[in-house]
């Protein structure tokens, strides 16, 4: 009998459906009741019509949806042997951006695959966190004191980076940047050597605002003093301002926002998403849609906690990392706190490369917490 149970446990459709149940179903409600909340919110942004937005954002999600249940299945062993191939491809798709990619709004930042326009920067972030969870996956506690071992990963964060910031994109480039320093840190990284890296930053801040294009220096000067030029630089903050201060406890009422209807907030359906909300959805409505962003991060970031081998636990860390980066800069933006970015808010924001490549790195997340209890070496 003991034999029978074994042989049967051993088939594939069995440890299938093993896997199915193991899945952070909670988890997984999070991600479609934000994802109802944006397409709320692009119906809004369309005039109360869903064809310009949220039917194909939807469209997306479902598509996503699928996707990362699939990848929720595939063994931490097995993405381990992709995190090479799969960092190696977003390095040759920012490259064929710069040479043959598609301009907008002065940035040079998406291709055309199969007749579909993808931003390879958004598929960048998700591959440069499996590729160093896979790298320090490798690297003992020990060997993370010695410097040597650093230099591979450090090259491996600057050359998307640089890539990044070259289209120019630097909100990404930033957060790109960040989500590597935080992998760098939890995987073991040295007091002394931060130290060492955190002093040339100014130095570098200078260098870096030196050879930003004329305007992105203008998001720069607006964040400090937006009020000298309310018509031009300074108008996207001071109407995002505007709306989410007329929303005032309750909102002005689903469908009913007067900067957003009257068509005053510019880019409602992709950057300024949040400010559509707050000025409909009012104080309450903006702080719950803040809270639901945040029970996602924290859920990521106590997922890679219960992981037993570093890789999962550096990767479902990574991925919680990346979406709270997102929320943190898109919230950040749109109430002046920092400069306009063009950062999307995920799940909520209008766009198929953000979705998408969100979507597969929830389902990382997601196939880190199903082989959660895989042993330390994942060979």
């Amino acid at each position: 009998m003991d034999q029978q149970k074994r042989l049967w446990r051993a088939q594939p459709g069995f440890q299938l459906l093993t896997k199915f149940f193991q899945i952070n179903w909670f988890y997984v409600v999070l991600i479609c009741g934000l994802a109802g909340v944006g397409y709320m919110a692009l119906f809004s942004a369309g005039g109360g019509s869903a064809k310009s937005f949220a039917h194909p954002q939807i469209v997306r999600f479902a598509f996503g949806l699928v996707m990362m249940v699939f990848v929720a299945f595939v063994s931490p062993r097995f993405l381990r042997r992709l995190a090479i191939p799969i960092y190696l491809l977003s390095i040759v798709l920012l490259v064929l951006v710069l040479h043959m990619g598609h301009v907008g709004k002065g940035a040079e930042r998406w291709i055309m695959i199969a007749g579909i326009q993808f931003q390879p920067s958004e598929f960048a972030k998700v591959a440069l966190v499996l590729m160093l969870a896979s790298w320090f996956h490798r690297v003992s506690h020990e060997k993370m004191g010695n410097p040597l071992y650093l230099i591979p990963p450090a090259i491996m964060t600057l050359l998307p980076v640089a890539l990044i910031l070259k289209e120019p994109n630097l909100g990404t480039a930033v957060i790109t940047a960040l989500i590597a320093a935080a992998m760098f840190f939890v995987a073991g990284m040295r007091l002394w050597q931060i130290i060492i890296l955190a002093v040339p930053l100014p130095f570098l801040g200078g260098f870096v605002y030196n050879h930003l294009h004329d305007y992105q220096k203008a998001r720069i000067d607006t964040f400090i003093h937006p009020e000298n030029d309310p018509l031009g630089a300074g108008y996207n903050i001071i109407q995002s301002k505007i709306a989410l201060g007329s929303g005032g406890m309750w909102g002005e009422g689903y469908l009913r926002g007067s900067q957003g209807q009257l068509n005053f907030l510019p880019e409602k359906q992709t950057d300024f998403i949040f400010t559509m909300i707050g000025e409909e959805w009012g104080y309450v409505g903006a702080i719950a849609v803040m809270a639901l962003l945040a029970c996602l991060s924290i859920g990521g970031v106590l997922m890679s906690i219960r992981c037993r081998n570093q890789f999962s636990r550096l990767l479902a860390l990574g991925i919680a990392i990346d979406f709270f980066m997102y929320c943190a800069v898109n919230l950040s933006m749109v109430m002046g706190v920092i400069p306009v970015g063009g950062v999307p808010l995920p799940l909520i924001s209008y766009g198929g490369s953000a979705m998408l490549t969100m979507m597969f790195g929830f389902g990382l997340l997601l196939s880190s917490w199903v082989h959660r209890d895989e042993r330390e070496r994942v060979d």
